[in-house]
């Protein structure tokens, strides 16, 4: 299980996430599942997309709900097999990617949940939500990836606690690295906290621009001085990973909807480093 997570938005957290999450499955073989903690609810959109998502919503068949109920036990809805959106992407070839979807509701719900009461015996811990909830289906998969927000609240720690290790997309300039070293630190602490090894797997270089001196340099930086292994994988910026976000198009290969040479080429080393750090 791992999560993926950088303090600033726009980083191409979510972007890797769903292409990392594809690349599992339609090159790999691996039955995953992406579960959206991001109340922006890009990840949700690019694999069912936005009709389909309202449609669930107003039903309540989302993470929403899901944390309404810890908040509300005693009109208690969630419902799990509803709420599993099962082979979802629109690449013909994915057949073994299954969803939870978010909803942009978690933004109201996330100040709430830090005043939970915490219920005889501590038993409404509120970083246990999701683990109780996912807990009949985790076996199911070879991998379940858990997008956060760009925050290190109450939701963000409810994906770290079911994860095994983190990764970190980031645009390596200044302001989209800032965070990274209060991100490990954070999670160095929530880790003994709960006495579980939550390990960083890695950073990701994302937009990266081979003409600017900036990216260059705070790259070298982060190689010096950052506690976090670098991938070798590095997205260049391009239209295919804003194209990709599109889900009306459908798509007969992953090739074809994440663009072919260095961008496949890179999701492809991602994946098999993942695959190698996480054993």
């Amino acid at each position: 299980m791992i999560s993926t997570i950088n303090l600033k938005g726009g980083v191409g957290k979510t972007t890797t996430t769903v292409g990392l999450a594809e690349m599992l499955t339609s090159e790999f073989g691996k039955k995953v599942l992406l579960v959206d903690l991001d109340p922006q609810t890009n990840a949700t959109t690019m694999l069912i997309g936005e009709h389909k998502w309202k449609e669930l919503n107003d039903e309540e068949y989302t993470l929403a709900r899901l944390f309404k109920d810890a908040l509300e036990p005693e009109n208690s809805r969630f419902n799990l097999e509803k709420s599993l959106q099962r082979n979802v992407s629109n690449i013909t070839v994915v057949e073994n990617l299954d969803l939870i979807p978010s909803s942009i509701d978690l933004i109201n719900i996330q100040d709430d949940l830090a005043k939970m009461p915490a219920g005889q015996f501590y038993a409404n811990n509120p970083v246990e939500i999701l683990k109780k909830a996912i807990r009949p289906i985790m076996d199911n998969y070879d991998y379940i990836l858990i997008d956060c927000p760009p925050n290190m609240g109450i939701i963000t720690l409810n994906g770290l606690r079911i994860a095994d290790g983190y990764i970190i997309p980031t645009i390596p300039d200044v302001l989209s690295t800032y965070g990274i070293p209060q991100i490990i630190q954070r999670v160095n602490a929530f880790s003994n906290d709960i006495g579980k090894e939550i390990k960083v797997l890695g950073i990701v270089i994302a937009k990266y621009r081979d003409n600017s001196n900036l990216h260059r340099n705070t790259l070298a930086r982060l190689k010096r001085e950052v506690d976090a292994p670098l991938f070798n994988a590095v997205f260049k910026e391009n239209n295919q990973m804003a194209n990709a976000a599109d889900y009306t198009v459908s798509y007969s290969t992953y090739r074809r909807k994440w663009g072919y040479g260095d961008q496949y080429n890179a999701f492809y080393r991602l994946a098999k480093e993942i695959q190698e750090r996480f054993v």
